[in-house]
Formats: structure tokens, C-alpha cells, sequence
């Protein structure tokens, strides 16, 4: 049986390694991110792939980085026929490319070469691309550029946020890889280099980047919102409160007030209207802080005075 090694991290990664233990893979380790911390107490938490591991008794190893000697030593010990990584979040080193026989294959929630880099799903919801997808490659020492064994497309929903695309993707990635694996040991499957043409870059996300500038267009700014769900999410201030924005959708009719303007009540269930540069951008569901997610009737109940502020 081939030996395997899988290198991930988040829940997207969970997936894909959920796929590989279904299908009765022989995982010799699984490389996660060490704990980090999180939450109110800021306590140590293991990641998705590390929880998932665990719970079928996996190896799991977290080394800070794969550039030390010391952990490629380690990891030739293993001896694995194959890598596999799935948004893991640190950089495979040439020395580490060359351990696997059949290489590194990376399962990427892009279709290749478009949003090479650490937010794929993200960047896609922030373009406006109406489809995107997974792809299957064989990795090199670049970001993303090595040649692809396999695309797989779906189509990109009003609705979808990152945190539904990334549900989806997960298992078409877990789909996708285990096509590509039995052709790849067999040595039939070839991968064909990526054109440079249409190559673009998702950079790893700040957790400034959900500001809202009330000067974009309210399609934009909707784009934003979902890019940006669950994390880092979209947010503005309002009497020097953060409030973010959990479920918008932007109407055509243009403001007749400055950007930033709660201009009215807008449609069904009392959602809340906002002024952009370009139309108006109806609140259906936000959060302020300290508070839990409500709908627009819900807060306009207990925010006397939101009519007609400024957002900032």
C-alpha cells in the first residue's frame, strides 16, 4: 500500500484528510500547525486536522517549521511515498519536495493559475468570479505554480460566504484528490504546466481588511461582507461601538445622502439601509460588539437614533 504523509490545518484541510481515512489510506503522519491560541481566554487549541486525527489515533507532528534539518530528518524517517497537503500554512522546502517518490500534491481551493497564495476562497468571492473550484497539482518551490494533475469547477452563489465555499470546496477537493491518486501511483495521469497568463495572487487576509469604506459601491461592499465570513469579518463603528455586518445584499437605488448614511428601513423584516458610493447596501443581519448576531428588525428595536447616523 502506498504511505502516505498529509500536511493541513484548517477545517477546509479536515475535509480533504476525512476523504484519505474514508478511503482506507495507509497515513503514515499528519503534519498540522502547532496549537494556537483562541477564544476569550486565549487557551491553546488544536486545529481541525489535528481534532480529526486524533480521534482515529494519527500520528501528529507540529513542527514550527520544515526548514529545520532536524524536521526534514524526521520526516524522511517516515519515509512516505507521498505527500499531501491541503492549506497547511508553512513552506515545503526543496529539500522537503524531494523526500516523496511520487512527490508533493497540493490540493488548492482555486482553479489554477487565478488566486495562487494563502486566501483563494476568499479572493474569488472579492472578485466577483462567478465560479470557482479546486485544483490538484504537483507542487514546486514556488506559490502555487506547479503543474496541475486536475480542476474541478463549481459555480459561486449569491449566498455563498467563505465559510459555506470552503464546505463545499472541501469536498470537492477530498473528490478531486482521490481521482487523482490511484492515476498518479499507477503513473497515469500526466500534469500540465501553468500558463502564466491569468495568474493572480490572494495574499493572507489582515484582520483590518473587514473595514468597510462606505465610499466603494454597495456591490462591493457585499462582496466584502461575504468574503469576509466568518473571518476576520466586515465591520464599521457606530458611537464608537464595532458593528459587523453578518448578511447584506446591495439594492440599486441610488443614496440621497453621504456614504456611510443610515438612510431608512429597506424591504422586508425592517432591514436597515446604508448610503454607499454607489447604491445601497440593505442590512439583513449584523452584530454589534458584545452583543450576539441579530437581524435588522431586531437591533432598529433597541438602537434609537440608528436612522439617519453615520457609520465610520
Amino acid at each position: 500500500m502506498t504511505r502516505l504523509v498529509f500536511m493541513g490545518t484548517p477545517g477546509f484541510a479536515a475535509s480533504v484528510l476525512s476523504g484519505l481515512i474514508d478511503e482506507g489510506c495507509e497515513i503514515a503522519a499528519v503534519y498540522t500547525r502547532p496549537d494556537a491560541p483562541a477564544g476569550r481566554g486565549r487557551g491553546l487549541v488544536a486545529s481541525p486536522v489535528k481534532q480529526l486525527a486524533e480521534k482515529y489515533a494519527l500520528p501528529v507532528i507540529q513542527p514550527r517549521s520544515l526548514r529545520k534539518p532536524e524536521a526534514q530528518d524526521e520526516l524522511r524517517k517516515i519515509s512516505p511515498d507521498v505527500i499531501v497537503v491541503a492549506a497547511y500554512g508553512l513552506i515545503l522546502p526543496q529539500a522537503v519536495l524531494d523526500i516523496p517518490r511520487l512527490g508533493c500534491v497540493n490540493v488548492h481551493a482555486s482553479l489554477l493559475p487565478k488566486h495562487r497564495g494563502a486566501a483563494p476562497i476568499s479572493a474569488a468571492i472579492l472578485s466577483g468570479d462567478e465560479f470557482t473550484g479546486v485544483s490538484i497539482m504537483r507542487m514546486d518551490a514556488g506559490i502555487d505554480t506547479g503543474a496541475v494533475y486536475s480542476r474541478s469547477m463549481i459555480p459561486v452563489l449569491s449566498w455563498d460566504n467563505t465559510g459555506s465555499l470552503t464546505q463545499s470546496l472541501g469536498i470537492i477537493g477530498s473528490m478531486a484528490l482521490l481521482d487523482v491518486l490511484p492515476q498518479l501511483i499507477n503513473g497515469t495521469i500526466e500534469a500540465v504546466p501553468q500558463s502564466s497568463e491569468g495568474a493572480t495572487y490572494s495574499p493572507m487576509i489582515s484582520k483590518e481588511a473587514g473595514r468597510i469604506d462606505w465610499s466603494k459601491s454597495a456591490a462591493d461592499i457585499w462582496r466584502q461582507v461575504r468574503a469576509f465570513q466568518p473571518w476576520p469579518g466586515a465591520f464599521t463603528t457606530w458611537e464608537g461601538k464595532l458593528v459587523k455586518l453578518v448578511e447584506t445584499f446591495p439594492a440599486p437605488n441610488q443614496p440621497k445622502a453621504a456614504p456611510g448614511t443610515v438612510v431608512a428601513r429597506a424591504g422586508e423584516g425592517a432591514a436597515i439601509g446604508v448610503a454607499t458610493g454607489d447604491g445601497v447596501l440593505t442590512i439583513r443581519k449584523l452584530q454589534i460588539e458584545g452583543k450576539k448576531p441579530m437581524t435588522g428588525e431586531e437591533f432598529l428595536r433597541g438602537a434609537r437614533g440608528f436612522i439617519g447616523a453615520g457609520l465610520g
